[in-house]
C-alpha cells in the first residue's frame, strides 16, 4: 500500500473543505469549484478563503484541475489522505447484513458459495465484486508424469484435486530416458501425493537446503525437475468475478480504451490475481488506490480486499471490489470486511 500522503497535516478549516469537496465529487462525479463548497459548507467563508484553501490543497498534490474545468477533483493521492486520516466508516445497513447472511449460510458448495458471494459484493456496492477460489479447495496433488521431448526438455502432466490437468514444459541439464523419467516421478508421488501444492513446493526448498553430498542420484533429479514444476504458476489460482459491466457506468471509466485494458486484465488474470496475491500476503483489508496498484489498467480505479479464511488460521483468499477511484469508501470497505467474515463463517460450516 502506497504512504505517499503519509505526514500531511491540514488545518481544521482545509480539512472539512476537503472532506466536503471529495464528498461532493464522489457523489456526482463533477469537478467541484469554490462556489460550491462556500454554498455547501456550514462554515462562514468568503469565496477568495476559499480559493486560497484548494490552492494550498492543490500545492500538497491532493487535488488537481482538470484541464476542461475550473473545479478541482482528487488525485489519488488525495484519497489516500482521505481514507487514511479523515474518513469515518459507516456501519453496513442490517438489510445487506440479513442478505449475506441468509444467502451464504444456505448453501452446501464452496463453489456456489464462492460465486454468490461475487454476485453479492456486485450487488450491493455496485462495483465488480471479486472472490479467490480458496486455496485449499484447489491445490491438492494427486499424480505427476513426465514425458520425455527433445532438446532436453520434459513435459510435466499434473493431475489436481480429482480432475484438473495442468501441463507444462520444463528445461532439463541433461537428457534423460523413460525410464529414468518414470523413477523420478514414482518418487516424488510417493513423496508429495495428497499433499498441498505448497507444502510441496517448502518441502522441495527444505531439500535443497541439504548438501549434495547427502542426497542421492534420484533425489537429485526430482529436486531439479520439481524446482520448475512446483512453481506459484502451477498452484492455478483462480477467482470468481461478477458485474464488472457495472464499470462501464462511470464517466472516468467509459473511455473505450480503458474499458478495453481494464476487460483484458479481467480475461487474462494475471495482475488481479498479482494484486489479490499481495493483498492475501497482508492479510485483513487492503486498499489500492489508483497508481498503488503498479498496473495500467486500474490507474484509474480502487480495489479494496480483505482476506478470509478460519480466525486465527491461515488465510483461505481474498475477496474484493473494484470500482472507480471516486467510490465511496466509508460504505464499501465495511462491506468488504463483513463479507469476508460472513464468507469464512460460512465456509467454516461446511467443515
Amino acid at each position: 500500500m502506497n504512504d505517499s500522503a503519509h505526514g500531511i497535516e491540514l488545518s481544521e478549516r482545509a480539512q472539512h473543505l476537503f472532506k466536503l469537496l471529495i464528498e461532493r465529487y464522489i457523489a456526482d462525479g463533477q469537478p467541484v469549484g469554490s462556489r460550491t463548497l462556500a454554498r455547501d459548507t456550514k462554515l462562514e467563508l468568503s469565496p477568495a478563503t476559499i480559493r486560497n484553501v484548494m490552492a494550498d490543497l492543490e500545492d500538497l498534490g491532493l487535488i488537481k484541475s482538470p484541464h476542461t474545468s475550473a473545479g478541482r477533483v482528487p488525485t489519488a493521492r488525495g484519497y489516500r489522505f482521505f481514507v487514511d486520516s479523515i474518513m469515518t466508516y459507516r456501519d453496513p445497513a442490517p438489510i445487506d447484513l440479513r442478505r449475506f447472511t441468509d444467502d451464504l449460510h444456505g448453501e452446501g458448495d464452496v463453489r456456489r458459495i464462492i460465486e454468490k458471494t461475487s454476485m453479492l459484493l456486485s450487488d450491493i456496492t455496485r462495483f465488480a465484486g471479486l472472490v479467490m477460489i480458496p486455496a485449499a479447495d484447489q491445490r491438492a496433488l494427486r499424480q505427476v508424469e513426465f514425458l520425455q521431448l527433445n532438446d532436453n526438455r520434459v513435459l510435466a502432466i499434473l493431475v489436481i484435486n480429482e480432475r484438473e490437468v495442468q501441463n507444462r514444459i520444463i528445461k532439463t541439464a541433461r537428457p534423460y530416458s523413460p525410464g529414468e523419467l518414470t523413477e523420478v516421478a514414482n518418487y516424488l508421488n510417493a513423496a508429495f501425493a495428497g499433499k498441498d501444492i505448497r507444502q510441496v513446493k517448502r518441502e522441495i526448498l527444505a531439500e535443497m537446503s541439504a548438501t549434495r553430498d547427502e542426497m542421492n542420484r534420484l533425489m537429485q533429479t526430482a529436486i531439479e525437475m520439481a524446482q520448475q514444476v512446483f512453481t506459484d504458476e502451477a498452484q492455478s489460482k483462480d477467482y470468481v468475478l461478477a458485474g464488472q459491466t457495472n464499470l462501464m457506468e462511470f464517466t472516468e471509466l467509459s473511455d473505450i480504451d480503458k474499458l478495453r485494458a481494464l476487460f483484458e486484465a479481467f480475461n487474462h488474470k494475471r495482475d488481479v490475481l498479482h494484486l489479490l496475491d499481495q493483498a492475501l500476503s497482508a492479510n485483513g483489508v487492503q486498499i489500492f488506490i489508483g497508481e498503488e496498484s503498479g498496473y495500467h489498467a486500474f490507474d484509474d480505479c480502487s480495489i479494496v480486499t480483505s482476506t478470509y479464511g478460519p480466525e486465527g488460521g491461515e488465510s483461505l483468499g481474498v475477496l474484493g471490489v473494484i470500482g472507480p477511484t471516486r467510490m465511496p469508501y466509508e460504505k464499501v470497505i465495511p462491506i468488504v470486511d463483513l463479507t469476508a467474515k460472513v464468507l469464512s463463517s460460512a465456509l467454516n460450516s461446511l467443515q
